[in-house]
């Protein structure tokens, strides 16, 4: 896996215009329209499912004092909120070797 190069977005879209046999116009349509639904379903509900994938979430993160690496210096770091995407279990079941 150290050598396998990641697809990109015109490889999406090309494999996906190729599997459904639509043009990669109409493919990168798709995707743009699904990013949409995302970014509008977390700003409406806070959440977003992509079921048998992931489930992308906001989260707010409180205030906190931390540490600047390079000189020690205790720095605040402030409030915000972010976007975390968690992985479906049936996802990294077939994806993650089996703990022993």
């Amino acid at each position: 896996m150290a050598d396998a190069r990641r697809m990109g977005k015109s490889e999406l879209f090309s494999h996906f215009a190729e599997r459904f046999q639509i043009k990669r116009a109409q493919a990168r349509e798709i995707f743009d329209e699904l990013n949409s639904l995302a970014e509008s379903e977390l700003k409406r509900a806070g959440e977003f499912v992509l079921p048998g994938m992931c489930k992308l979430v906001v989260q707010k993160r409180k205030a906190r004092l931390g540490r600047n690496p390079a000189t020690g210096e205790t720095i605040k770091i402030p409030a915000k909120t972010v976007v975390k995407a968690r992985i479906a279990k049936q996802l990294k079941d077939t994806v993650l070797p089996v703990k022993k």
